[in-house]
């Protein structure tokens, strides 16, 4: 078990639901009711029935609750869902649940990215375990997105609009820096080396490459010396960027479309980097290839013209796209390195296939030429 780092719990002191849980049988009527008690003080869980539960790195419990007339007073629906590292590998990774519970408990709340209500997030720095209890969208007819329907032209911008309004309020502030409100925020970058030095080894690489996913991309981005190369290249670029509060995953399967058509967002990893990157990511993978060529450019556009709406001074349109294009090799590392027991295979290939089309459209190789050559004549 890896040693915690200074989290969100340390500074506080241990509530009365620490410490969480890490079973199911933990999950308790008394732990339950100790937990919403966090922001509806008189509610109490009489009974709960487990539902469903689907495993993965941040496991969902499915839960049926029997509360008592102050929690119905208090809002809390009786179906919800409470996500958590249920399983030793999802936990292994904890700093992705600390990540979460910071975008549910302070980050969506306070910038007002569409999302599912929140009813308990918090983390649990001695059990290397976050968990958030929130609404089970199924209960309110969401339309949920997935790879295998690509979405149109419309819904991507409606959720470029939504993505620029919430950067927007962050952007280049000061409140990115140390002690300012989001100074404690992971480094994107940052907080993903480990899983990025671990999936970019040697032995790795070649099991992916040998996967579906490796056959549906150009043969010319199986290369793993020019992969590491390009994502210490990319990173540096990163930090040359302004940055804001990110939402971290938006991919198809984090999104949800409410039944008044409001794009939603789903499974937060709250970071600190570039705008553009969350753009590419979202972009490259969430329509088909095709419509990806005739709509990006366009759909770049339509971002950097919400962002000024907004207040903020973004890139000029071609240094966006030049943005846009070098951040595709995180996409692509992305699906080329998801395990199929956290993503269906046919989810990642469909993926790496849509962003690898991409970075073959924007010259990838060339640009990562063109890059490196800026780099190596900054200081």
């Amino acid at each position: 078990m890896q040693t915690a780092k200074a989290s969100s719990d340390g500074a506080r002191p241990r509530a009365g639901y620490f410490p969480l849980p890490i079973t199911l049988e933990e999950i308790t009527p008394n732990w339950l009711t100790a937990a919403l008690r966090a922001r509806s003080p008189d509610v109490t869980v009489l009974d709960r029935e487990v539902v469903h539960v689907i495993y993965s790195t941040c496991t969902k419990i499915f839960l049926k609750l029997k509360l008592d007339e102050a929690g119905r007073r208090a809002g809390i629906p009786e179906r919800i869902v409470l996500k958590g590292g249920f399983e030793e590998q999802g936990r292994l990774w904890h700093q992705m649940h600390e990540r979460e519970v910071r975008g549910y408990r302070d980050v969506l709340p306070a910038l007002k990215l569409p999302s599912p209500a929140c009813y308990f997030a918090d983390y649990d720095s001695e059990r290397l375990q976050g968990i958030i209890i929130m609404e089970d969208l199924v209960e309110r007819g969401v339309t949920f997105c997935h790879a295998s329907k690509p979405q149109s032209h419309a819904q991507v911008a409606q959720r470029l609009t939504a993505l620029a309004q919430f950067h927007a309020q962050s952007w280049a502030s000061a409140d990115l820096a140390p002690g300012g409100r989001w100074g404690d925020l992971a480094d994107f970058f940052g907080v993903m080396r480990p899983f990025v030095d671990t999936h970019l080894s040697p032995e790795s690489w070649q099991r992916f490459v040998g996967m579906p996913r490796g056959a549906a991309v150009s043969v010319r981005f199986h290369d793993l010396a020019w992969m590491v190369e390009a994502f210490e290249q990319m990173e540096r670029f990163a930090r040359q960027l302004p940055h804001c509060v990110l939402h971290g995953d938006i991919h198809l399967g984090n999104l949800y479309i409410d039944r008044d058509g409001t794009p939603g967002f789903l499974d937060t990893l709250a970071s600190r980097g570039p705008g553009m990157l969350e753009v590419s990511y979202h972009i490259s993978a969430a329509l088909d290839a095709a419509d990806r060529r005739l709509s990006e450019g366009a759909l770049v556009q339509h971002y950097l013209d919400e962002l000024a709406r907004n207040g903020v001074a973004g890139p000029g349109f071609d240094e966006a796209m030049r943005q846009y294009g070098i951040f595709l090799l995180y996409g692509h590392f992305i699906w080329m390195t998801t395990e199929s027991h956290y993503q269906a295979e046919s989810v990642n290939t469909a993926n790496a296939a849509r962003v690898s089309a991409a970075m073959i459209d924007h010259d990838i190789i060339n640009l990562f030429k063109t890059l490196k050559d800026v780099n190596a004549h900054q200081p």
